[in-house]
């Protein structure tokens, strides 16, 4: 299965998905592109380190979303991509691209959805907004995308204690090493086995 990968940032969790991979632990699954939102994103370093195409698509690049839009789709397109990953993808993908690839598109969000998400809601934020309500335990979803921020049917989830001396930071690490890294990875595992049912916007995955 061909899969594009969509970054803004460092690429923690592409790299995760790389050494899966090269691991043998993820069968069948190829990245066959990262797109990223911005040159500047570090992300693009570990895809050209790895061997993998990469292209900038910044929405400011093109006269208009609309046109940003088709351009992403023809690429998607081009390249074969069956499944979008957004792995710390800070942009909202366009129409166009959510409905060619409706139900192969899915994020990754630095909380258990319901909580701590929506616009706005990315990098520190969420855990400094769990940290700042006293939850007791926060996490890591994976969902698929629609048209709004975090409202697609979540997949898989994946928690962890709150700890009395948690930093934002100190949280964020840890839910990226030991929810984040985990959970995607295995979301396109299930994908490329086929084992993911999508009824009444909830996500079944299959035995």
């Amino acid at each position: 299965m061909k899969i594009a990968v969509f970054v803004s940032g460092g690429g923690t969790n592409l790299q995760a998905i790389i050494d899966r991979i090269n691991s043998g632990e993820l069968k069948n699954v190829e990245i066959a592109l990262v797109i990223a939102s911005n040159d500047s994103a570090y992300a693009l370093t570990r895809a050209s380190d790895n061997g993998i195409p990469s292209v900038v698509m910044s929405v400011k690049s093109y006269p208009s979303r609309e046109e940003w839009d088709d351009a992403v789709v023809a690429k998607l397109k081009e390249v074969g991509a069956e499944l979008i990953v957004l792995a710390g993808y800070l942009s909202l993908l366009g129409a166009k691209t959510v409905k060619e690839f409706s139900n192969k598109i899915i994020n990754i969000h630095p909380a258990l959805i319901p909580s701590f998400c929506g616009k706005g809601m990315y990098g520190i934020k969420p855990h400094e907004a769990a940290l700042a309500r006293g939850v007791k335990v926060s996490g890591a979803t994976v969902h698929l995308v629609n048209e709004n921020y975090d409202e697609g049917p979540i997949l898989l989830q994946k928690c962890v204690d709150i700890l009395p001396d948690d930093t934002p930071e100190v949280l964020q690490k840890r839910i990226m090493k030991e929810c984040e890294q985990v959970i995607l990875p295995k979301a396109i595992s299930l994908f490329a086995e086929g084992k993911v049912e999508i009824k009444n916007n909830i996500a079944y995955v299959k035995e």
